[in-house]
């Protein structure tokens, strides 16, 4: 039996209703020592209007008290206390669990009917009101996208280029990786990783959207899967849209709906975070390119990345294996 959290604006108190009927969006919200950003992307979650949903929190072993925060100020969102931080994919894989995707977790109830959507968002994002139900409606209207994304925009308004991108194939991180795209943000060769070519405002097919606010059709997360821990803070949204595109689904950047997103709150705390970004560039390489991929072309793939990531790439390069 599913609790379902949601405000309307004739009635502007939480209302709760437990029933066995499917929920609209089930929102996974990972958060490693954001609590003021958490605080406030919780609030403005629960006064979304017009769409049922469940919530679930995911604390990443935080240090900063944020799960005690979620207990005594929101208590109509599930709160799950990791003792470990095991990574952003690890940490949503729980909470889509508690939403009983992928056979669930011990407090699914048997028979429980999943949410129509998945919802990957961030703690240092803030929505609108309208902003749930506007992209479960573009979903609805649309079954032949897997995935979606609105439109995200950094504190001083300028566009999150992350919102959407291209997958980084062979020549595309060649290209991202040497300032080709910097250089030719308007071409469509060199600058696909991050799609500025693109009209901002104009909403298009991508490959990938990120999952600071990813929603996920249920039958698009039941065909492949929960996201791939091999991945631990960035790669893990792209790894899942590929995935969602060669199940046969399309992703849609649907800019109509605008989110607030105050970037890189968990990541700039970490020592990890600059070599993560190119330790997942090189699981996704080898899992998705590497098998179809020249020799020459492939060695200048790591040897870019050895000169961006260093020492770390080094030596997960011997662990795979040969470079060459």
């Amino acid at each position: 039996m599913a609790c379902v959290f949601a405000l309307t604006p004739r009635q502007p108190h939480v209302r709760i209703r437990c029933m066995q009927e499917t929920v609209d969006i089930g929102i996974v919200i990972v958060n490693w020592n954001t609590r003021n950003y958490l605080r406030d992307c919780l609030a403005s979650v629960f006064a979304s209007e017009g769409v049922s949903y469940r919530v679930v929190a995911v604390d990443n072993a935080s240090s900063d008290d944020s799960a005690a925060m979620v207990r005594a100020e929101f208590p109509q969102a599930e709160l799950i206390a990791s003792p470990v931080n095991g990574g952003y994919p690890y940490g949503n894989n729980i909470g889509l669990r508690r939403l009983g995707f992928d056979g669930g977790d011990e407090t699914t109830q048997p028979g429980a009917p999943l949410p129509r959507y998945a919802l990957l968002l961030n703690p240092d994002t803030e929505l609108p009101p309208a902003a749930l139900r506007d992209m479960a409606r573009f979903m609805d209207e649309h079954p032949e996208y897997g995935a979606a994304g609105p439109k995200l925009v950094l504190a001083d308004g300028s566009l999150d280029r992350a919102c959407r991108r291209g997958f980084p194939a062979p020549m595309v991180s060649v290209y991202h990786m040497s300032g080709l795209a910097k250089v030719f943000p308007k071409s469509r060769r060199f600058a696909r990783y991050n799609m500025t070519y693109l009209d901002p405002d104009q909403g298009a097919e991508v490959d990938s959207v990120t999952g600071a606010f990813m929603m996920v059709r249920r039958e698009a997360v039941e065909k492949v899967g929960l996201l791939d821990e091999a991945f631990f803070m960035y790669g893990e949204d792209l790894d899942w849209a590929y995935r969602i595109k060669a199940a046969g689904w399309k992703i849609y950047y649907h800019p109509a709906v605008v989110v607030r997103h105050y970037k890189r709150a968990a990541s700039k705390q970490s020592r990890r975070a600059p070599i993560e970004f190119y330790r997942a560039m090189l699981i996704f390489y080898r899992k998705h390119y590497q098998a179809r991929t020249s020799w020459l072309l492939h060695n200048l793939i790591l040897l870019g990345l050895i000169l961006k990531g260093g020492r770390p790439i080094i030596e997960m390069l011997r662990e795979g294996g040969r470079a060459g």
